[in-house]
Parts: C-alpha cells; sequence; structure tokens
C-alpha cells in the first residue's frame, strides 16, 4: 500500500471503543500523577500544577472537539475563535509575569502571531480557509505567548537582580529606558533559545505536530516538511517580534510588578 495511503487510513490514538477509551484516560492520568510526584519528591512544586493543568488540557480540548466544526464553517466564529485565543493566551502570560497593567500583554502577543499569521496567507503557501488559519493562528499565537512570557519574566527578574547595574548606568547620565536595556536585554534574549533549539534540531531529535498532522492528513513527506518549515520560520518571526516588544514595554516601565514601584520607568 502507498504511504500517503497508509497514513491517510490510521491515526496515531484510535478511539474505536470503551477499552481505548479507558486507555486514554489511564495514561494521561497516569502520566499527570506521575509527574506531579516526581516534582513533590524534587522539591520543585507541590505538584497540583500538572494535576490541574491535564484537567483543564482535557475539559478545553473536550470543549473545542465539540464546537469546532461550527467554527471552521463561518469566517465570522472562526475570526472570532481566533480572538478567543489571543485573550486567554495574553491573560495567560500577564499571570505568569504578574504584571499589574494586564491589557499591555496583548500587544506583544498579538503584534507577534496575527500579522505573521496573515503573511503566510497572503502569500498563498496557506490556503485562505478557517481549516488553515485556526490551526495555524493556534500555533503562532501559543508561542508568541511562550515567548512573552519568558522575555517578560526574564527581563523583571533582571531589573531587580541587578539593580545596582541599573543605578549606575543613571549615574553616569543614561536616561531609565537606556539603563534598564542593558540590563534587561540579555536576558531577555534567551527567551528565543527554546525556539531556535527546535528549528536547528527539527528533523533529527524531533518531528513536530504539524509535520506529521499533514502526513495524517494525506500529504506527501516532502509537503509535510514544507508545512514544517514554514510554520518553524513563522514562529521564529513571531516570536523574535514578541520578545523585542514586550522587552521594550519592560524598560519603558509600561509593564512592571506591584512590588517593583522602585523601577517604574514612566
Amino acid at each position: 500500500m502507498p504511504l500517503e495511503d497508509t497514513l491517510t487510513n490510521q491515526s496515531l490514538v484510535r478511539l474505536d471503543g470503551a477499552w481505548d477509551v479507558l486507555r486514554l484516560v489511564l495514561v494521561v492520568a497516569g502520566c499527570a500523577a506521575l509527574a506531579a510526584l516526581i516534582r513533590r519528591r524534587a522539591g520543585l512544586g507541590d505538584g497540583r500544577s500538572e494535576l490541574v493543568a491535564i484537567a483543564r488540557a482535557t475539559l478545553q480540548l473536550a470543549a473545542v472537539g465539540a464546537i469546532i466544526a461550527v467554527v471552521l464553517a463561518s469566517w465570522w466564529a472562526t475570526v472570532a475563535f481566533v480572538l478567543v485565543m489571543l485573550g486567554v493566551a495574553a491573560w495567560t502570560s500577564a499571570a505568569r509575569m504578574s504584571v499589574t497593567r494586564r491589557a499591555w500583554v496583548v500587544a506583544p502577543v498579538a503584534l507577534g502571531a496575527l500579522p505573521v499569521t496573515a503573511g503566510l496567507l497572503a502569500t498563498g503557501l496557506l490556503p485562505a480557509h478557517p481549516i488553515a488559519l485556526v490551526p495555524t493562528a493556534g500555533i503562532l499565537i501559543g508561542n508568541a505567548m511562550t515567548a512573552t512570557t519568558l522575555g517578560g519574566r526574564r527581563s523583571l527578574d533582571a531589573l531587580v537582580e541587578r539593580r545596582g547595574e541599573f543605578e549606575a548606568g543613571l549615574s553616569i547620565g543614561l536616561v531609565p529606558r537606556d539603563s534598564a536595556l542593558l540590563v534587561c536585554r540579555d536576558a531577555a534574549r534567551l527567551a528565543l533559545i527554546p525556539g531556535l533549539d527546535q528549528t536547528r534540531t527539527v528533523g533529527l531529535v524531533t518531528l513536530p505536530g504539524a509535520f506529521v498532522g499533514a502526513l495524517l492528513g494525506g500529504a506527501t513527506p516532502l509537503e509535510a516538511a514544507a508545512l514544517q518549515l514554514v510554520v518553524l520560520a513563522g514562529i521564529l518571526l513571531a516570536q523574535s517580534v514578541a520578545v523585542s516588544l514586550v522587552l521594550e514595554l519592560v524598560v519603558r516601565g509600561q509593564l512592571h510588578r506591584a512590588d517593583d514601584r522602585v523601577f517604574l520607568l514612566r
């Protein structure tokens, strides 16, 4: 049987009966429980985060599975769904950074992900159809969210940990933004490392979801590789924009924590 037919006629996880569903539940719950136990034993937390995260993921994926067919049938519903994803991503990132002005976090996530998504559709590399928009936007929003969170947290932490260097910059005549930039830039740059490593090692260490999903959808291996390459390039661009913007917001004092009033650079 040709490779394309073989891949198209099977799924990675089969749910044909009660045993398949039970097996899925046991595996997912088991992995979450073991992750929580290991984290607790290693002193990395109380282990609740893993259990809460997998419970949320289960409910959210079930809800998405129930409404996705309705969403993809309408452009208006599709755009609304993307905006919901964007809002949740920005809120999650802001909560992780513990900043007070959470609305500002929409900017790096949105400007990192949405223009890249629009560009990929406009070039014709991806079809201008809801079935292409939703997963592409979801991937880019998710990666922009992660980059924003890491870049923002590291920048805010650097301002606290390297307070002396920040004040030294002020003492030699630098304006607050430039002094903060000297302190934060290297810390924010670390947020780009995961995306770079993923791109450098794709095909050698991992086979990302877009590649595997395209294969299972009936694409040839070459077409699947091309899709994954486009996605990876888009991720790098989205993350670069997101980190640059969140860094600028931090050094200008637009993003700060409630207990970091000494660094309100307004």
